[in-house]
């Protein structure tokens, strides 16, 4: 068995892993533009470098949270990080745009790490310890987007979209080194199989479910075609559900997750999740848009992702303060606390917004309300897990996140569109009030939902 590494090790490895993975994830944003343009295709196909990657990550996280329960998950994690750099390397590589694609999708598997590090760092920490950083790498999951985004965007204007995806390559490839070095086996005494049926059968449904969350002219121009997909796909998770609770090894322990603490936190990282992405949506939309459309800055890509600086940062300090503060608040109370503090973000946006320092106020606002809110959920969902499933529950909350930012993504992109008059190519400013008020409104259902958990009885592991 492989020496266990010493804790000031083993913790800043498992950070920069989970902040690589995200930070390479969320590549695709800033760089959609730079891909159109240099590749020769329409803006439509240009996003789905961005829209595979959630896909891949969304597919692979509940199959890793599986494999990261068994004895295998120091192999599980190396091989999926090759897995990574290989897609990097076709991301840099002068190929053609599907290989472009292939690439991305294979930097989205990363995702699914995340829990992982979860894992890793409460089998192998003390308790106390474990669950700071077990907090700390869910909020470095979130804010990593805010990291990467000014990075590529510089990359791109100085040497094209080839040298903004050379970064991914670089950091994926130290990362892989980090891991190889630093993680050390799974206790002894697991076992996890992983139950092919019910990931084909989930990877079909979450395929269609992000699918249809993606493509707002598929809802607009043909309905009944959505409709359809939208059935099939509920069908698809139904048949899943049913497939894990008459398996013998289930991908995902669904009869844990009916457990109220774990189904009210997922619904509250469900509703929040569409709350927190269509504000990052709507303030990095609204602040690229050109003055001629009689509000917005106009601002590069470069200039719009320094408008994230905020996000990240607060995002990060809120991280470090939520495990001291949860030593006398209870964990849904300040998930319903952190949620507020989103919903004035909000608040923030729909009243002022004609300068960039209101935008970076509000970003700022959003930033340490999702940051608390990203450190305290783990919390919530592993006092009723077992440690031998936490990788497996922490997927399965990633996966409800993942569903949720595409929501949000799509709900102000809907929004917007609606608000956008014929022949105009901007939508009127108060299409972003009107969106602003719908975040209020995910925000309070995520509060609501937050302190119905706080007033139940403290569950028992």
């Amino acid at each position: 068995m492989r020496a266990l590494p010493v804790a000031r090790l083993l913790v800043p490895a498992l950070i920069f892993i989970a902040l690589v993975v995200a930070a390479v994830a969320s590549l695709g944003t800033p760089l959609i533009t730079s891909v159109a343009t240099s590749f020769h295709v329409p803006l439509g196909s240009a996003q789905w470098t961005l829209t595979v990657a959630l896909l891949s990550g969304a597919v692979a996280t509940p199959v890793l949270g599986r494999l990261g329960a068994g004895p295998h998950r120091r192999a599980a994690i190396l091989a999926t990080l090759a897995v990574v750099v290989a897609g990097s390397a076709l991301t840099v590589l002068p190929l053609p745009f599907a290989w472009l694609l292939a690439g991305r999708a294979a930097q989205g598997v990363g995702l699914g790490l995340t829990a992982l590090m979860m894992g890793v760092a409460r089998d192998h920490l003390p308790e106390r310890r474990g669950a700071a950083v077990i907090s700390l790498i869910s909020v470095v999951s979130i804010i990593g987007a805010g990291v990467g985004y000014p990075l590529a965007a510089l990359l791109a204007e100085l040497g094209g979209v080839r040298a903004a995806y050379g970064l991914g390559l670089a950091v994926t490839a130290a990362a892989l080194l980090t891991a190889w070095r630093s993680v050390p086996e799974a206790p002894e005494g697991r076992s996890a199989r992983v139950d092919v049926a019910g990931a084909v059968v989930l990877a079909a449904a979450l395929l269609l479910v992000l699918f249809l969350a993606g493509e707002r002219i598929l809802w607009s121009g043909h309905l009944a075609v959505a409709a359809g997909l939208a059935v099939v796909a509920v069908v698809l998770l139904c048949l899943w559900a049913v497939i894990e609770l008459r398996g013998t090894t289930p991908l995902v322990d669904v009869r844990a997750m009916r457990h109220p603490a774990v189904a009210g936190a997922n619904l509250a990282t469900f509703a929040g999740g569409i709350g927190m992405y269509l504000l990052l949506t709507l303030i990095t939309r609204y602040a690229q848009t050109p003055h001629g459309a009689g509000y917005g800055f106009g601002l590069t890509t470069f200039a719009a992702g320094l408008v994230l600086v905020p996000f990240s940062v607060l995002g990060f300090v809120a991280g470090q303060l939520t495990p001291r503060i949860r030593t006398r608040i209870a964990g849904p109370l300040l998930l319903a606390g952190s949620a507020v503090v989103v919903g004035g973000g909000f608040a923030l946006f729909a009243a002022a917004r004609t300068n960039l320092a209101e935008l970076f106020a509000a970003m700022g606002v959003l930033g340490f309300g999702v940051g608390g809110f990203s450190a305290a959920m783990p919390g919530v969902i592993l006092a009723v897990t077992p440690k031998s499933e936490t990788s497996s529950a922490m997927s399965v909350n990633y996966v409800v996140r993942s569903v949720g930012y595409s929501l949000g993504s799509a709900l102000g992109g809907l929004i917007l569109a609606a608000g956008t008059g014929p022949g105009h190519l901007f939508p009127d400013d108060n299409a972003y009030t009107t969106a602003a008020l719908a975040g209020i409104g995910a925000m309070a259902i995520t509060t609501l939902t937050s302190l119905a958990l706080a007033r139940r009885r403290p569950p028992e592991a």
